[in-house]
Parts: structure tokens; C-alpha cells; sequence
């Protein structure tokens, strides 16, 4: 089997991190299907997150591992794991244990794009 027939139909996880060791991971509320952010995970980062179940990312501007929620409390539980076609970016369907933004939204998404400005969500 071909190595891109393997990536894209094989049972085999092989994730495909970008130069800089970093992949992307989408969390979405496993009961609502709301996306709640977008952040970034190298290698240590997925494997605590599975190690542990609890979401981990990696912070591009502190240049560390954290875990969502180490000092708010608002843990991401992820239920399930789905990779796309070629394995460089990652859904991440999760239990929230609180609102996943830093700023105390729900969401990260919470504006909307109009035209040249922003409109704040309900």
C-alpha cells in the first residue's frame, strides 16, 4: 500500500505535524457540535491529552505545554479523537467544564465578521 493510500485509508495513526512540530486541534462540544476554539498541539501536547483525557495544547507565545484550564479550572474532557484525510489537523470532541474562552465566553468564536467590523454574538 502507497504511503498517501495508507494515510488516507489505512487504520494506522500517524499524525502529520507542520515544520515547526505543530498540528492543529479544533475542540467542539461533544453535546452541543459548538466549536469552541482552535488551538495547537505538538507532539507532547497529544500525547498527554491522550495519556490523560484532558485537552493539552501547546502555547506558541509562552513556548510551553499547558493544559486548558490549569488555572481557571475550565478543563476540556475529551470524549473522542477524529483526525481528517491526511492526519494534520485534529477535531477534538469535548466535555467543557466551564466557558472555554479566557475572556469568559462560551466560545472563542463569539463575533461574528460584518463587512469591515465585528458584531459580539448573544
Amino acid at each position: 500500500m502507497s504511503h498517501s493510500v495508507e494515510l488516507e485509508q489505512g487504520s494506522r495513526f500517524t499524525p502529520r505535524f507542520d515544520d515547526r512540530g505543530l498540528i492543529a486541534a479544533v475542540a467542539v462540544d461533544a453535546a452541543s457540535g459548538a466549536v469552541l476554539m482552535l488551538a495547537w498541539m505538538n507532539a507532547e501536547a497529544l500525547d498527554k491529552t491522550r495519556e490523560t483525557g484532558l485537552a493539552h495544547f501547546y502555547s506558541r507565545s509562552r513556548q510551553r505545554l499547558w493544559l486548558k484550564g490549569e488555572s481557571s479550572g475550565n478543563v476540556l474532557r475529551v470524549e473522542q479523537m477524529l483526525t481528517d484525510c491526511d492526519q494534520d489537523a485534529l477535531v477534538l470532541k469535548v466535555q467543557p467544564a466551564g466557558p472555554a474562552c479566557h475572556t469568559g465566553a462560551q466560545s472563542c468564536f463569539y463575533r461574528a465578521v460584518e463587512g469591515e467590523g465585528l458584531r459580539r454574538l448573544a
